[in-house]
Parts: C-alpha cells; structure tokens; sequence
C-alpha cells in the first residue's frame, strides 16, 4: 500500500500539469477567437497577394467560413501557449533530475521553443510567397486559381509544423549527443548522408517543387551545423552522471566523531 501512495501522488501531479497545460490553451483561444477571422486573413496574406486581380479563395462546404478561422485560432493558441506548456513538462520532471541534467534541459526547452518559432516565422515570411508566387505563375492560361480555405489551412498548417520541427535540429543533436547515443565526431564523418537526408525531407514535407524543398534543405543543414557546434560545449550524459554521483557521495559522508 506504501509502494502504491507514491504512484497515486505523481498521478495525480501529473492530472494537474496537463489540466493547467489544456486550460493555458483554452484561455489563449479564448481571448484570440474574437479575432479568428482577421488571424485567417492574416495567414492568408501571402496566398492572397500573388493572385492575379479580381482572384480569390472560396469555400466548398457550408460550415467551412466558420469552422476553418476557429481551427486556425485554436492551433495559434497552442502555439502562443507551447512555453506554458513546456514549463509544466519541465516542473513535473525536474524534481527526478541531476543538477548538471537540470542545467542542460532547462535552456533547450528555451531555445527549442524559440527555434519552432522562428520556423514558423521563417515559412510564412520567406517561403510563402515564393511558393506561392510560383504555383500561380505556373498556372495554365485560362485557369482560374481558387483555392479552398480548408484545403489552403492543411497545407499552410503542413509548412508551419514542417519548418517548426525543422529548426529543431540543433536541438536533437545536442540531446543525441549529450545521451552517447552518438557524437560530433561521428555526426560530422556522416554529413554527405546527412545532406541527402535533408534533401528528401524537404521533397517529403513540401510541395513538389525544387524551390520549397531547397528552402527547407538549406536551413536544415545550416540547423545540423549549428548544432554540431553546441554539442561542443556539452559533455556526455555518462561523464555527468559520474561527476553527480561523485557530489552526492562525498556530501553524504558522516564525519567520524
């Protein structure tokens, strides 16, 4: 019964973090959802202005003007809400790490969060309108370009989580190489793998076009390079562990009388 409180207590902790987590969410959704029409204007800001005049986006389904901007608004506030989210992660897992792990997780989770950002900053403003301005210049003439505004929120929502989960390279590899599950030294012998590697993620997460799928290629290997050099500067998980273990038992040495 002793073995079980334990259990039940880290459970119920758990119930907590994720209720704040959902509830950090629906309080940002709620503030933005006034608003969930301009938020979807915005986002389509860049399809919008390569259209040739006169050109638009429709709606193929009844519920579609009003359901889309409200999905588009409640995927914004996880996004807007992703630090909370990740602070709670952080403060149900700390009480069961190092200090020198706590030293480490605590700026990825930093720098993680401000790199997806910067992902979804980067696709909106520099990709969107080259692959947009692209596929209408490509148009066969006499076709009209309309794009449905559900079929257009899947494919911007596809980029944005693509070059968000992009531009978390560095950190995957400070934390693969903090773990031993490899190293620079290796990492670095593997790199014309890894550049054929990021050229076939980019054809697998983008549109078909060479001009989309070198836009994420390219950041991707600059990330991975980044990140080969912030590996530098952590040691591996093993060597920290001892170093810790070392601390703890010399600080739980009783002196002799």
């Amino acid at each position: 019964m002793a073995e079980q409180q334990p259990l039940i207590s880290h459970l119920l902790e758990l119930r907590n973090k994720v209720l704040k987590a959902v509830g950090s969410i629906l309080f940002v959704f709620m503030c933005l959802v006034y608003w969930a029409r301009d938020i979807y204007h915005f986002v389509s800001v860049p399809l919008m202005s390569t259209l040739p005049a006169g050109g638009s986006m429709i709606a193929t389904e009844v519920a579609a003007p009003f359901f889309a901007p409200f999905k588009l608004t409640l995927i914004l506030s996880f996004f807007i809400a992703i630090p909370y989210v990740l602070y709670q992660i952080w403060s149900f897992v700390a009480p069961g790490l190092y200090k020198h792990e706590k030293r480490l997780i605590a700026p990825l989770l930093f720098s993680s969060t401000l790199l997806f950002y910067l992902g979804i900053a980067f696709a909106y403003f520099v990709v969107f309108p080259v692959v947009f301005g692209f596929f209408t210049s490509v148009a066969p003439e006499g076709v009209q370009i309309a794009t449905d505004i559900n079929s257009y929120l899947t494919f911007v929502l596809k980029l944005f989580f693509a070059f968000g989960l992009a531009f978390e390279i560095p950190i995957a590899v400070v934390l693969l190489c903090w773990a031993g599950v490899t190293s620079v030294e290796d990492l670095s012998a593997k790199r014309p793998y890894i550049v054929v590697a990021a050229f076939v993620i980019g054809m697998l997460l983008t549109p078909p076009d060479i001009i989309s799928q070198t836009m994420l290629a390219v950041p991707m290997l600059l990330l991975f390079e980044g990140g080969l050099i912030a590996a530098r500067f952590y040691r591996p998980k093993s060597t920290g562990d001892k170093a810790e273990a070392k601390d703890d038992s010399e600080n739980s040495i009783i002196p002799k009388d």
